[in-house]
């Protein structure tokens, strides 16, 4: 059963999901084993020169990606970010950034990084080259201090040019979710993995034709290794996803993002939701699950629909996870 948190209009129509991607490239393995080896020249080297595209977001500032009643960053919290170039991806980063939390980011191309953040100080982020897919480029210095991860990394569900460099569901969303998982200090306090809805469904319509190249299958067998790697978790499963991805913003025009009128939140459990969710909405599910404890080795489903929502009053968003739990 879903929860929502205020009087929505229900989802009606059956909609077929899609899946966030990643735009990354196939890299060099990076097998220095020091830490400070590994950081892009130690701080992002270059400034992002462009402006803003003309064409970019609704200029307005929304709750999503400004905090209202977020607490401020705990001194001993570094979040690693994988995936953090892709549509959901991206907008973790930029929501951390923008609450001043500290962040590692393991990237196949850590260019990507000064064009869509630009600039950062390096007690503020870390860039480090990485592959999930290849065990041998996971060095555990790349690890050290970390304390939460959250895991965006996926491709398209079928055939595309996404799947360019082995790119493919099984090698992204099986093997390197598990490759990435063996990795992880066991003492993590929590990692935030999303998934997708219906992967428990992949042998029924419509989630069958989804998972005609198994994205749904691979995307459960990495739920499964995850809560079966006794480090704590948070799985989040989302809707089809809406607005953007945002690829070709810098961080200034990502920190403006809107999620137009999809901003009201829909959570449940048990593989029961379909519908679609606001990337944005997707993003700031993950960042406040990381501070919510009884999120911990729960699984949830979101949607977002339109109407108010909880931008990112964290007293809101406990009261929609909590919701879930007791339906």
């Amino acid at each position: 059963m879903a929860f929502k948190l205020s009087s929505l209009t229900p989802i009606t129509d059956l909609q077929f999901p899609t899946f966030h991607t990643q735009f990354l490239q196939t890299i060099p393995v990076f097998r220095s084993s020091s830490l400070q080896q590994k950081l892009l020249d130690s701080k992002l080297h270059s400034r992002r020169k462009s402006s803003l595209c003309s064409n970019s977001l609704n200029q307005e500032t929304v709750q999503n990606l400004t905090p209202t009643s977020t607490p401020p960053a705990s001194s001993n919290k570094l979040v690693l970010v994988t995936g953090g170039t892709g549509g959901v991806g991206q907008l973790v980063v930029a929501s951390l950034l923008n609450r001043d939390v500290k962040m590692r980011l393991l990237l196949r191309n850590p260019e990507k990084a000064t064009t869509l953040f630009g600039e950062q100080e390096e007690e503020k982020l870390q860039v480090i080259k990485g592959d999930t897919r290849n065990s041998e480029d996971l060095d555990p210095s790349m690890f050290e201090g970390v304390t939460h991860v959250i895991c965006c990394t996926g491709t398209t569900a079928f055939p595309s040019r996404r799947w360019d460099g082995e790119n493919t569901p099984e090698r992204v969303d099986w093997e390197g979710v598990r490759n990435l998982v063996s990795a992880l200090p066991r003492s993590l306090s929590r990692i935030i993995l999303v998934s997708s809805v219906g992967v428990t469904k992949s042998n029924e319509l419509p989630w069958s034709i989804m998972n005609l190249f198994g994205v749904l299958k691979y995307k459960k067998m990495g739920e499964d290794f995850v809560i079966n790697s006794g480090i704590p978790y948070t799985i989040i499963r989302p809707g089809r996803l809406t607005d953007g991805p945002y690829t070709s913003y810098d961080l200034n025009t990502l920190l403006k993002a809107t999620a137009g009128e999809r901003r009201a939140v829909l959570i449940g459990q048990g593989d029961k939701l379909v519908g679609e969710v606001s990337r944005l909405v997707v993003a700031e599910a993950c960042i406040q699950a990381l501070n919510i404890d009884f999120t911990e080795g729960q699984i949830y489903e979101i949607n977002s629909v339109p109407g108010d929502g909880p931008g990112s009053d964290t007293e809101k968003w406990k009261e929609l996870f909590k919701a879930a739990q007791l339906q």
